[in-house]
């Protein structure tokens, strides 16, 4: 079992490392927006950073699979992070802004798998629900924590600030990972078996794999593009408290993550995976048609809190998930970046589609077909997602 120093580590990298990516996103589509940037450029460049995550997906992922050393893997990732955002802070124009997006996409496909294997490794299969939990729970309080920060030095320093702060952020993160002991020796010491690497062929047979990457890629494509195309839209002729607004509609569903993730991977154990993910598709379709009639950027705020249930639930089953299928047949971080994969898919369409239709027909038709893909999303869990909660973990 892991010492009380790593597991406590392992809090304060979940926190500080969704520090380090909060800079992306909103602030990147308000940024780019008070520079005169369309909301169709606006969604064809973060569209890149989505392409470039999805093309590295498993390979990252089969890299973290293969590599011991899962720390040094999280550290290069973060510091990719950093180099990112110090050149969107340089110039908002299109090279430095193309060259951060890519290096951005290229990192955060391997953190993700690094911090999920990390958190395998020093728990188990059998406390993971409760672990990941814990993650999302301490991730979404650093995300509200460095939003808020953000929002207040954007405000009343300068938008560009919020970049020079996701970069500084970055070191205790760092810290984080250092004080954490490594995992291999953690899983010597549980005399964990070495598992038996499955081919990526076989790993595609599972129809479990296939199904919710079909769900992952309709959920993506339905979250992607709202808050940014809200955000954009509805900010753009707002006088003051711009950044604080967009803040705010981070912070609120962060909170709302912290408070229901550890529920989440508890009751997923509890009950399956199945229902839980149900619950968190529902949301989708619902925070769509409300902000199709959203015209105060004030009112963004309180239905950002549907944002919050769906990422509850999708940040704690995709991992979940993924353990599920492939945990034990040595491909358990190639999974997930199959998972990421579909992810980047559906991201990649939302942002670019939904950019260019609100740009032609105006935000509400481009809101409803993004409700109308949630609900389709919900159908496909509904119908055809198998319980992928193994018998003997539940009986545990």
């Amino acid at each position: 079992m892991a010492n009380l120093r790593s597991v406590r580590a392992l809090d304060w990298l979940n926190f500080f490392a969704a520090n380090v990516q909060t800079g992306f996103g909103p602030f990147i589509a308000s940024y780019l927006a008070a520079s005169k940037w369309t909301q169709g450029e606006i969604g064809l460049m973060l569209s890149v950073g989505t392409v470039t995550a999805m093309v590295s997906q498993l390979p990252g992922g089969a890299v973290i699979d293969a590599l011991q050393n899962k720390r040094a893997a999280a550290a290069a990732a973060i510091l990719a992070i950093t180099l990112s955002a110090l050149l969107l802070g340089a110039s908002p124009t299109f090279v430095p802004v193309l060259t951060a997006e890519i290096f951005h996409g290229f990192a955060s496909c391997m953190l993700t798998p690094a911090m999920a294997a990390i958190s395998l490794a020093l728990v188990g299969r059998l406390d993971l629900g409760e672990r990941l939990g814990r993650n999302a729970r301490w991730a979404s309080i650093g995300s509200a924590v460095a939003a808020g920060m953000m929002g207040l030095s954007g405000e009343y320093i300068s938008v560009r600030s919020v970049f020079w702060l996701t970069a500084a952020l970055a070191l205790p993160a760092l810290v984080a990972l250092y004080l954490m002991e490594n995992t291999s020796t953690v899983e010597s010491a549980r005399a964990a078996p070495v598992e038996p690497r499955e081919s990526l062929r076989e790993l595609l047979k599972d129809k479990r794999l296939m199904i919710f990457a079909g769900c992952v890629v309709l959920f993506h494509m339905s979250n992607a593009a709202m808050l940014n195309l809200a955000a954009g839209e509805v900010t753009a002729h707002m006088g003051d408290n711009v950044e604080l607004v967009i803040a705010a509609c981070i912070i609120v569903p962060q909170v709302v993550v912290a408070m229901m993730s550890p529920w989440v991977g508890r009751s997923a154990q509890r009950w399956g995976r199945r229902p839980i993910l149900i619950l968190g598709f529902c949301a989708l379709p619902v925070r769509a048609l409300l902000f199709s009639g959203v015209s105060s950027a004030y009112l963004l705020i309180p239905v950002q809190v549907l944002d919050g249930l769906s990422a509850a639930v999708f940040g704690v089953m995709l991992p979940l998930i993924a353990a599920d299928v492939a945990g034990g047949k040595g491909r358990y971080n190639l999974c997930i970046g199959f998972f990421g994969l579909a992810a980047g898919i559906g991201a990649t369409i939302s942002t670019a589609a939904a950019g260019f239709a609100a740009d032609r027909f105006g935000n509400t038709v481009s809101f409803f077909g993004l409700a109308g893909i949630g609900a389709l999303a919900v159908l496909l869990v509904w119908v055809a997602m198998p319980e992928t909660r193994e018998r003997e973990l539940a009986a545990a």
